[in-house]
């Protein structure tokens, strides 16, 4: 049998969370990093783990099912770095600090974020001691792609981690986890390339996994050749580094 297609995973991961009824706003699932049911579960899983607990400044991704996240982080005084959508600005982070904020509800949704923090670029960015990503599905120890994630397609995920390498503000010793349902992790083989970056933990409300032989770490830095003209041409932050 064929191994299925990334978007062959994805249609039957969104197709299964709806039919299950484990699918939560925004809805559809389908065409985004999906919530979940037990998506705060997962963030409080999550936060008892070393990781979390070492981690003073943490890179997270805006999606819906992570939000929980973003807002214990803040909570436990820890900064949040997010990217400005699809990147599309030189100053393409946006900087929550709990120091700087006073409502941290408003400030960690996606439209709440670009108002209450502050917008910087990648210079202005500090250490990264954890990443957090939203995923569509993750691979597990049992199938032959543990820590292997699939995205929603657009690929920007993968980029801003290269971003952040380059500019030397994570390496190979960062954690990257999410949070997903129980129903997004498969056994099944996940086609990878060199720029995916791979999950070192997951975590769903009922467990926390660190796959023990973790498909290979992400990009080292940008692979320029990857980049289309128009790529770059939408990023202003990948002219400046080039």
């Amino acid at each position: 049998m064929p191994t299925p297609s990334k978007q062959d995973i994805r249609e039957r991961v969104w197709d299964d969370l709806e039919e299950s009824g484990e699918a939560r706003f925004p809805f559809p699932p389908h065409g985004r990093i999906p919530n979940f049911a037990g998506a705060k579960a997962a963030a409080d899983r999550l936060a008892a783990r070393p990781e979390w607990n070492r981690a003073e400044t943490i890179k997270a991704n805006p999606d819906a099912p992570q939000l929980p996240v973003r807002r214990r982080a803040l909570r436990e005084g820890k900064t949040v770095y997010m990217a400005v959508p699809r990147l599309r600005d030189e100053r393409c982070f946006l900087r929550l600090d709990p120091d700087e904020l006073e409502d941290y509800d408003a400030a960690t949704t996606v439209s709440g974020s670009s108002e209450h923090g502050v917008q910087v670029g990648p210079e202005a960015v500090s250490q990264i001691d954890l990443i957090v990503s939203g995923s569509v599905a993750v691979g597990t120890d049992e199938g032959s792609s543990p820590g292997a994630r699939i995205g929603k397609g657009e690929g920007y995920s993968d980029l801003e981690y290269a971003i952040l390498t380059e500019l030397g503000l994570v390496d190979e010793e960062t954690p990257v986890a999410t949070t997903v349902h129980e129903r997004q992790c498969i056994d099944e083989e996940i086609p990878t390339t060199d720029h995916d970056v791979p999950m070192d933990l997951i975590v769903t409300p009922d467990r926390a996994l660190e796959p023990d032989d973790a498909v290979d770490r992400g990009p080292s830095g940008i692979d320029w050749a990857l980049l289309s003209d128009e790529r770059l041409e939408e990023i202003p932050v990948l002219d400046q580094l080039r």
